[in-house]
Protein backbone atom coordinates (compact mmCIF):
# COMPACT_ATOMS: atom_id res chain seq x y z
CA UNK A 1 0.00 0.00 0.00
CA UNK A 2 1.18 3.52 -0.80
CA UNK A 3 1.72 6.16 1.85
CA UNK A 4 -1.40 8.01 3.04
CA UNK A 5 -2.77 10.20 0.28
CA UNK A 6 -2.19 13.93 0.50
CA UNK A 7 -5.20 15.21 -1.42
CA UNK A 8 -8.26 16.68 0.26
CA UNK A 9 -10.89 15.04 -1.93
CA UNK A 10 -14.27 14.95 -0.27
CA UNK A 11 -13.62 17.86 2.11
CA UNK A 12 -15.79 20.84 1.25
CA UNK A 13 -13.75 24.04 1.58
CA UNK A 14 -10.67 22.14 2.71
CA UNK A 15 -8.58 25.29 3.18
CA UNK A 16 -11.10 26.67 5.66
CA UNK A 17 -11.17 23.43 7.66
CA UNK A 18 -7.39 23.09 7.74
CA UNK A 19 -7.07 26.66 8.97
CA UNK A 20 -9.19 25.79 12.01
CA UNK A 21 -8.12 22.26 12.98
CA UNK A 22 -4.94 20.21 13.08
CA UNK A 23 -5.44 17.40 10.58
CA UNK A 24 -3.01 14.54 9.89
CA UNK A 25 -3.04 11.17 8.15
CA UNK A 26 -0.91 8.31 9.47
CA UNK A 27 0.01 4.89 8.17
CA UNK A 28 -1.14 1.78 10.08
CA UNK A 29 1.02 -1.18 11.08
CA UNK A 30 2.13 -3.35 8.12
CA UNK A 31 -0.32 -6.24 8.78
CA UNK A 32 -3.23 -3.78 8.56
CA UNK A 33 -2.21 -1.97 5.40
CA UNK A 34 -3.95 -4.35 2.98
CA UNK A 35 -7.28 -3.37 4.56
CA UNK A 36 -6.84 0.31 5.48
CA UNK A 37 -6.43 3.55 3.58
CA UNK A 38 -4.93 5.32 6.59
CA UNK A 39 -5.61 6.70 10.03
CA UNK A 40 -6.83 10.29 10.26
CA UNK A 41 -6.29 12.44 13.33
CA UNK A 42 -7.97 15.77 14.11
CA UNK A 43 -7.51 18.10 17.09
CA UNK A 44 -9.16 21.47 17.57
CA UNK A 45 -9.50 24.28 20.10
CA UNK A 46 -11.92 26.87 18.74
CA UNK A 47 -13.13 30.23 20.02
CA UNK A 48 -16.24 30.01 17.84
CA UNK A 49 -18.28 27.03 16.61
CA UNK A 50 -17.47 25.76 13.14
CA UNK A 51 -19.30 23.29 10.89
CA UNK A 52 -17.26 21.03 8.62
CA UNK A 53 -18.79 19.48 5.51
CA UNK A 54 -17.57 16.26 3.87
CA UNK A 55 -18.66 14.29 0.82
CA UNK A 56 -17.92 10.80 2.21
CA UNK A 57 -15.73 8.26 0.45
CA UNK A 58 -17.14 4.77 -0.24
CA UNK A 59 -15.37 3.62 2.90
CA UNK A 60 -16.36 2.42 6.36
CA UNK A 61 -14.65 4.27 9.21
CA UNK A 62 -14.14 3.38 12.86
CA UNK A 63 -13.95 6.62 14.81
CA UNK A 64 -12.82 7.41 18.36
CA UNK A 65 -14.20 10.80 19.41
CA UNK A 66 -13.99 13.31 22.22
CA UNK A 67 -16.19 16.40 22.06
CA UNK A 68 -16.34 19.11 24.69
CA UNK A 69 -19.05 18.39 27.24
CA UNK A 70 -19.45 14.73 26.20
CA UNK A 71 -18.01 11.42 27.31
CA UNK A 72 -15.56 10.01 24.72
CA UNK A 73 -16.93 7.22 22.56
CA UNK A 74 -16.12 4.99 19.59
CA UNK A 75 -18.37 4.04 16.71
CA UNK A 76 -18.56 2.40 13.33
CA UNK A 77 -19.43 4.95 10.66
CA UNK A 78 -20.92 3.17 7.66
CA UNK A 79 -20.70 4.74 4.23
CA UNK A 80 -22.53 8.06 4.24
CA UNK A 81 -24.89 8.48 1.33
CA UNK A 82 -25.07 12.28 1.42
CA UNK A 83 -23.19 15.36 2.53
CA UNK A 84 -21.96 14.90 6.11
CA UNK A 85 -21.87 17.91 8.42
CA UNK A 86 -20.21 18.01 11.84
CA UNK A 87 -20.30 20.93 14.24
CA UNK A 88 -17.03 21.53 16.08
CA UNK A 89 -16.76 23.79 19.11
CA UNK A 90 -14.49 24.23 22.09
CA UNK A 91 -11.70 21.67 22.25
CA UNK A 92 -11.87 18.12 20.94
CA UNK A 93 -10.09 15.23 19.35
CA UNK A 94 -10.95 12.55 16.80
CA UNK A 95 -8.88 9.52 15.81
CA UNK A 96 -10.34 7.72 12.81
CA UNK A 97 -9.66 4.59 10.81
CA UNK A 98 -10.55 4.76 7.13
CA UNK A 99 -10.86 1.31 5.62
CA UNK A 100 -10.29 0.69 1.96
CA UNK A 101 -13.54 0.13 0.08
CA UNK A 102 -14.04 -3.59 0.64
CA UNK A 103 -11.52 -3.74 3.50
CA UNK A 104 -13.90 -3.65 6.46
CA UNK A 105 -15.57 -7.04 5.97
CA UNK A 106 -12.60 -9.12 7.25
CA UNK A 107 -13.03 -7.36 10.63
CA UNK A 108 -16.76 -8.14 10.81
CA UNK A 109 -17.18 -11.23 8.61
CA UNK A 110 -20.68 -12.14 9.83
CA UNK A 111 -22.21 -8.91 8.52
CA UNK A 112 -22.58 -7.76 4.89
CA UNK A 113 -21.05 -4.31 4.77
CA UNK A 114 -24.31 -2.98 3.40
CA UNK A 115 -25.74 -3.52 6.91
CA UNK A 116 -23.69 -0.54 8.09
CA UNK A 117 -24.42 1.82 5.19
CA UNK A 118 -25.98 5.08 6.30
CA UNK A 119 -25.62 4.13 9.98
CA UNK A 120 -23.39 5.17 12.86
CA UNK A 121 -23.16 2.39 15.43
CA UNK A 122 -21.56 2.60 18.87
CA UNK A 123 -18.79 0.21 19.90
CA UNK A 124 -19.57 -0.41 23.58
CA UNK A 125 -16.63 -2.78 24.10
CA UNK A 126 -14.00 -0.38 22.75
CA UNK A 127 -11.90 1.73 25.12
CA UNK A 128 -11.88 5.24 23.61
CA UNK A 129 -9.59 6.54 26.35
CA UNK A 130 -6.79 4.22 25.28
CA UNK A 131 -6.79 5.90 21.85
CA UNK A 132 -7.74 9.48 22.69
CA UNK A 133 -5.90 10.14 25.95
CA UNK A 134 -2.22 10.04 24.90
CA UNK A 135 -0.79 13.44 24.02
CA UNK A 136 1.87 11.71 21.95
CA UNK A 137 0.59 11.15 18.43
CA UNK A 138 2.68 8.01 17.91
CA UNK A 139 1.07 6.53 21.02
CA UNK A 140 -2.40 7.16 19.55
CA UNK A 141 -1.40 5.44 16.32
CA UNK A 142 -0.01 2.50 18.31
CA UNK A 143 -3.29 2.26 20.24
CA UNK A 144 -5.25 2.15 16.97
CA UNK A 145 -2.92 -0.58 15.70
CA UNK A 146 -3.41 -2.60 18.89
CA UNK A 147 -7.18 -2.24 18.75
CA UNK A 148 -7.48 -3.42 15.15
CA UNK A 149 -4.91 -6.20 15.42
CA UNK A 150 -6.78 -7.45 18.47
CA UNK A 151 -9.85 -7.95 16.29
CA UNK A 152 -7.96 -10.51 14.20
CA UNK A 153 -9.01 -9.70 10.62
CA UNK A 154 -9.68 -12.84 8.61
CA UNK A 155 -8.12 -13.19 5.13
CA UNK A 156 -10.89 -13.28 2.53
CA UNK A 157 -10.28 -13.60 -1.24
CA UNK A 158 -13.62 -11.95 -1.98
CA UNK A 159 -12.62 -8.93 0.09
CA UNK A 160 -9.37 -8.78 -1.89
CA UNK A 161 -11.36 -8.86 -5.10
CA UNK A 162 -13.73 -6.13 -3.97
CA UNK A 163 -10.83 -3.91 -2.91
CA UNK A 164 -9.10 -4.38 -6.26
CA UNK A 165 -12.27 -3.54 -8.19
CA UNK A 166 -13.02 -0.44 -6.11
CA UNK A 167 -9.42 0.70 -6.55
CA UNK A 168 -9.73 0.25 -10.28
CA UNK A 169 -12.85 2.42 -10.32
CA UNK A 170 -10.98 5.12 -8.43
CA UNK A 171 -7.85 5.13 -10.60
CA UNK A 172 -8.99 4.03 -14.08
CA UNK A 173 -10.74 6.86 -15.91
CA UNK A 174 -11.97 4.42 -18.56
CA UNK A 175 -14.35 2.81 -16.03
CA UNK A 176 -17.52 4.79 -16.62
CA UNK A 177 -20.29 2.18 -16.61
CA UNK A 178 -20.91 -0.89 -14.49
CA UNK A 179 -21.59 -2.97 -17.59
CA UNK A 180 -18.19 -2.06 -19.01
CA UNK A 181 -16.47 -2.98 -15.75
CA UNK A 182 -18.30 -6.30 -15.62
CA UNK A 183 -17.38 -7.12 -19.20
CA UNK A 184 -13.67 -6.37 -18.74
CA UNK A 185 -13.64 -8.41 -15.53
CA UNK A 186 -15.45 -11.32 -17.19
CA UNK A 187 -18.34 -11.36 -14.73
CA UNK A 188 -22.01 -10.44 -14.79
CA UNK A 189 -23.37 -7.10 -13.63
CA UNK A 190 -25.44 -8.95 -11.04
CA UNK A 191 -22.35 -10.64 -9.59
CA UNK A 192 -20.61 -7.27 -9.29
CA UNK A 193 -23.64 -5.81 -7.54
CA UNK A 194 -23.79 -8.68 -5.05
CA UNK A 195 -20.06 -8.46 -4.36
CA UNK A 196 -20.19 -4.72 -3.73
CA UNK A 197 -23.27 -4.97 -1.51
CA UNK A 198 -21.60 -7.64 0.64
CA UNK A 199 -18.07 -6.21 0.76
CA UNK A 200 -18.16 -2.49 -0.08
CA UNK A 201 -21.59 -1.48 1.21
CA UNK A 202 -22.85 0.35 -1.87
CA UNK A 203 -23.24 -0.63 -5.51
CA UNK A 204 -20.52 -0.18 -8.15
CA UNK A 205 -22.55 2.51 -9.91
CA UNK A 206 -22.67 4.53 -6.69
CA UNK A 207 -18.89 4.20 -6.29
CA UNK A 208 -18.31 5.39 -9.85
CA UNK A 209 -20.54 8.42 -9.32
CA UNK A 210 -19.04 9.28 -5.93
CA UNK A 211 -15.48 9.31 -7.27
CA UNK A 212 -16.65 11.56 -10.10
CA UNK A 213 -18.06 14.04 -7.59
CA UNK A 214 -14.83 13.93 -5.58
CA UNK A 215 -12.90 14.80 -8.73
CA UNK A 216 -15.27 17.65 -9.60
CA UNK A 217 -15.12 19.01 -6.04
CA UNK A 218 -11.32 18.87 -6.08
CA UNK A 219 -11.27 20.86 -9.32
CA UNK A 220 -13.62 23.43 -7.84
CA UNK A 221 -11.41 23.70 -4.74
CA UNK A 222 -8.12 24.12 -6.61
CA UNK A 223 -9.00 26.04 -9.77
CA UNK A 224 -10.76 29.33 -10.42
CA UNK A 225 -11.35 28.63 -14.12
CA UNK A 226 -12.84 25.16 -14.56
CA UNK A 227 -14.19 24.13 -17.97
CA UNK A 228 -17.16 22.21 -16.57
CA UNK A 229 -18.33 20.92 -19.94
CA UNK A 230 -14.87 19.48 -20.64
CA UNK A 231 -14.62 18.05 -17.13
CA UNK A 232 -18.06 16.43 -17.50
CA UNK A 233 -16.89 14.71 -20.68
CA UNK A 234 -13.60 13.70 -19.04
CA UNK A 235 -15.49 12.13 -16.12
CA UNK A 236 -17.75 10.16 -18.44
CA UNK A 237 -20.93 12.21 -18.16
CA UNK A 238 -23.20 12.45 -21.17
CA UNK A 239 -23.20 16.23 -20.79
CA UNK A 240 -22.58 19.04 -18.33
CA UNK A 241 -26.19 18.98 -17.12
CA UNK A 242 -25.77 15.48 -15.68
CA UNK A 243 -22.63 16.54 -13.78
CA UNK A 244 -24.44 19.63 -12.46
CA UNK A 245 -27.34 17.46 -11.26
CA UNK A 246 -25.13 15.00 -9.37
CA UNK A 247 -22.91 17.72 -7.91
CA UNK A 248 -25.84 19.77 -6.65
CA UNK A 249 -27.59 16.71 -5.21
CA UNK A 250 -24.45 15.83 -3.24
CA UNK A 251 -22.84 19.15 -2.29
CA UNK A 252 -25.92 21.39 -2.16
CA UNK A 253 -25.02 23.86 -4.91
CA UNK A 254 -24.24 23.45 -8.63
CA UNK A 255 -20.54 23.38 -9.53
CA UNK A 256 -20.71 26.66 -11.44
CA UNK A 257 -22.01 28.42 -8.30
CA UNK A 258 -19.85 26.61 -5.75
CA UNK A 259 -17.40 28.75 -3.82
CA UNK A 260 -15.10 27.28 -1.18
CA UNK A 261 -15.38 30.55 0.77
CA UNK A 262 -17.96 30.41 3.53
CA UNK A 263 -19.46 32.41 6.26
CA UNK A 264 -18.00 31.12 9.54
CA UNK A 265 -19.52 27.73 10.26
CA UNK A 266 -21.89 27.92 7.29
CA UNK A 267 -22.43 25.77 4.21
CA UNK A 268 -20.85 26.51 0.83
CA UNK A 269 -22.13 29.77 -0.59
CA UNK A 270 -24.01 29.99 -3.84
CA UNK A 271 -27.54 30.06 -5.27
CA UNK A 272 -29.67 27.44 -3.54
CA UNK A 273 -26.96 26.52 -1.05
CA UNK A 274 -27.71 24.03 1.68
CA UNK A 275 -25.82 22.12 3.35
CA UNK A 276 -19.64 -8.98 13.01
CA UNK A 277 -17.90 -11.92 14.64
CA UNK A 278 -15.12 -9.77 15.95
CA UNK A 279 -15.37 -9.00 19.65
CA UNK A 280 -15.71 -5.23 19.16
CA UNK A 281 -17.39 -4.95 15.78
CA UNK A 282 -19.92 -7.72 15.96
CA UNK A 283 -21.67 -6.51 19.11
CA UNK A 284 -22.23 -2.86 18.24
CA UNK A 285 -25.22 -0.88 19.42
CA UNK A 286 -27.02 2.05 17.81
CA UNK A 287 -25.90 5.53 18.91
CA UNK A 288 -28.11 8.41 19.95
CA UNK A 289 -27.66 10.67 16.97
CA UNK A 290 -23.98 11.46 17.55
CA UNK A 291 -21.78 11.98 14.55
CA UNK A 292 -18.11 12.36 13.74
CA UNK A 293 -15.95 14.13 11.23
Amino acid sequence: MAAPRRDTRGIVDAAELLARVRFRRREPAPPLRPYLEHYWLIDWDLNQPYASHVVPHPSVNVVFQRFEGQEPFAEIAGIGLGLFTQKLEGAGRVCGVQFRPGGFRPFAPDHPVGDWTGRRVRLPDADPGAVLSPDDEDARVAALDAFLLGLGPRPDPEADRAMALADRIRTDRSVRRVADLARTEGVSVRLLQRLFAAYVGVGPKWVILRYRIHEALERAETSTDVDWAALAADLGYADQAHLVRDFKATVGVPPTAYSPRREPGGPPRGPGSGPGSSPGLGSAQEPNGNASV
